[in-house]
């Protein structure tokens, strides 16, 4: 009997249609999310990371469109299912914390309002019921006096504090995959470090699966076993945290680790990725990355390559491994000869 992944996604394409013209914002994106794993989507700014997510749960803005694809969970077939049943999938069996807590509260509710509501939507709990959760909630995710904070509103509580109310009210019904959308970026530093040690601790805790969207490599390297690197609206990387760490195979990618400081950095500086992102209105014939990549060559302008398998647990599209397997062939095919 053949395995079937938590979340099967293949070759997503999703577009925004403005008054300029089409953005192709996910240009084909294809990955696998198992039971209790954590997936992690790395990319900078534009790269596409948020928009495959919303995707998935189909939360597009309403200029933007699904224009070809699969999303499969649990088997079952989401593109193109009505709005009442994805209700029953979004929030329930799939949740999500966004970026910044502030703008995904309601400032006009109260924080025991906000949780019990998705706790009465989502499950068969009564009110008393749901309050109980609401309060449980609360302590899982380590929320001193959790009676007070019921009865409190969002602009009463600290950053950290707020995205601790999100992670709770994203897990409330107890999702099959948690999508955590930059869940540290509006943060300082200590309470970053604070959030991710508590999103470790629930994951292994409730054995959900997590998909977590980042421009830090280094959020990747502490919770993440599979990683996709975007650019460009498409993936120039997948594979293990440990292959893409120690064995990078794209440029992109190489530039990424390149930029990011180091225990073993001693002061050198750090090589900032040259040039801009690329223009998705008007996209190029080859490597969205070649105008920005050191090692461009001739073909990358012109056309894209394939997904290259490296290994088992790598794939990359990028011409240099392309050269590299050629020239290992041609010294292999020498030694057979002598």
């Amino acid at each position: 009997m053949e395995h079937t992944p938590l979340l099967k996604v293949r070759d997503l394409k999703t577009s925004f249609f403005t008054d300029a013209g089409e953005v192709k914002a996910v240009g084909g994106v294809s990955f696998n999310l198992e039971r209790g794993k954590v997936l992690g989507i790395v990319g900078e700014s534009g790269s596409g990371k948020s928009v495959t997510v919303y995707s998935i749960l189909q939360i597009l803005a309403p200029t933007g469109k699904i224009v070809g694809g699969s999303v499969k969970f649990n088997g079952q077939e989401l593109i193109g299912i009505d709005e009442k049943e994805m209700r029953k999938i979004r929030g329930n069996r799939i949740s999500i914390i966004f970026q910044d807590p502030m703008t995904s509260l309601n400032p006009t509710y109260t924080i025991g309002h906000q949780l019990m509501e998705a706790i009465l939507l989502h499950t068969g709990r009564n009110k008393k019921q749901a309050r109980e959760r609401a309060l449980e909630m609360l302590r899982l995710v380590n929320i001193n006096e959790p009676e007070k904070r019921l009865k409190q509103y969002p602009h009463e509580l600290s950053g950290g504090m707020r995205q601790r109310v999100g992670i709770a009210m994203a897990l409330a019904c107890e999702p099959d995959i948690l999508i955590a959308d930059e869940p540290t970026t509006a943060l300082d530093v200590t309470i970053q470090a604070q959030i991710l040690e508590l999103m470790q601790d629930l994951q292994k805790k409730l054995g959900m699966a997590i998909i977590m969207i980042t421009h830090d490599l280094g959020v990747i390297a502490q919770l993440c076993d599979e990683v996709v690197v975007m650019y460009a609206g498409s993936i120039c990387e997948q594979g293990t945290a440990d292959e893409i760490f120690y064995n990078p195979k794209h440029e992109y990618t190489k530039g990424l680790l390149r930029s990011i400081p180091t225990d073993q950095s001693n002061g050198q500086k750090l090589v900032p990725i040259t040039g801009t992102p690329i223009d998705l209105l008007n996209m190029p014939k080859g490597c969205p990355f070649a105008p920005r990549c050191d090692n461009a060559m001739k073909i990358c302008l012109r056309e894209r390559a394939d997904r290259i398998r490296i290994n088992d647990d790598h794939m990359a599209t990028c011409w240099m491994n392309a050269k590299e397997a050629s020239s290992e062939q041609e010294k292999q095919e020498e030694a057979d000869h002598e």
